[in-house]
């Protein structure tokens, strides 16, 4: 029995959460697709905070401008949600959609979750880029051009965002009805005439997105499971990142990773690995002098 609780504990993180409750800091039903992993995994009791108010930290629609970086939004909105509810362990993501970092043309979605444990003193974080978004916008002067815009968009699974292009003009979301979409329409350009319609990006009415915050959380119940070899605590995943593994062909250093350093989110304890893909030289093919 000795040997079976050593093997649990270096095998998964479960001993650190069981039992203990879960707030998640969101107000668009994200809770759907990350509380039956965390359950399963873990142990944990999720909830939601219902008075938690996370668009002060920010809405895809500009109405409150968002002022810090994903990593920053995700972390406050994880505290407050903390605070207000009085529990120790919380849970908060954060999206940005905008071009894919490697291919410009393509909309990305990306996607970040991190865990805070106040009892044990760690943060762990996950961060999950996908195409898989149907996240655009145009400016529109006949319905035809709305009809066409859902289309693409997946519309009525997909809901949508009309507005008016004025400064402080009006602003309709979560439109997920065809006769709704249409009477916006109508009343919109009323008003307005030229219209902008976009893809509401708010998880809640956005499946694609719901996809991608279900395997962030995947991966962030992975990292969670990789235990300090130094003090046996979650997270220890690597860090860092050092490219400039050399080419083969002309020894230029190349994108490729040379070594990697994993650490700990509670101890100082660190690895560093030399060659992490287990080769000293890169493949001509990946190099930017000899394939350019």
């Amino acid at each position: 029995m000795i040997q079976a609780a050593e093997e649990s504990m270096v095998n998964d993180a479960r001993h650190w959460f069981d039992g203990r409750r879960l707030v998640l800091a969101t107000k668009h039903g994200k809770e759907t697709v990350i509380s039956p992993l965390f359950i399963n995994a873990f142990g944990v009791n999720p909830f939601v905070c219902p008075d938690l108010d996370t668009d002060r930290f920010g809405t895809f629609t500009g109405e409150m401008p968002r002022t810090h970086d994903p990593l920053t939004t995700a972390r406050m909105k994880c505290l407050a949600a903390m605070d207000q509810s009085g529990c120790d362990l919380g849970l908060a993501s954060e999206g940005s959609f905008g071009p894919h970092p490697s291919f410009v043309f393509i909309p990305a979605d990306e996607e970040l979750i991190i865990l805070i444990d106040r009892k044990n003193g760690f943060e762990i974080t996950a961060i999950e880029i996908s195409t898989s978004t149907n996240f655009r916008s145009a400016e529109v002067n006949t319905f035809e051009q709305v009809e066409e815009f859902a289309r693409i968009a997946g519309f009525p699974q997909h809901a949508l965002i009309l507005r008016s292009p004025r400064a402080n003009g009006r602003v309709m979301k979560g439109i997920s009805d065809p006769d709704i979409l249409h009477q916006t329409y109508l009343n919109l350009c009323s008003s307005s005439g030229q219209i902008l319609i976009e893809t509401d990006m708010r998880a809640c009415h956005n499946p694609s997105r719901m996809q991608v915050i279900g395997k962030t959380a995947q991966k962030l119940c992975g990292r969670i499971n990789s235990l300090c070899p130094g003090c046996n605590a979650p997270g220890f995943v690597v860090t860092s990142i050092d490219p400039g593994l050399p080419c083969k062909n002309c020894n230029t250093p190349t994108r490729s990773p040379i070594e990697t350093i994993s650490s700990c989110p509670k101890c100082s304890y660190s690895i560093r690995i030399l060659y992490p893909e287990g080769k000293a030289q890169e493949e001509p093919m990946y190099c930017d002098r000899c394939n350019p």
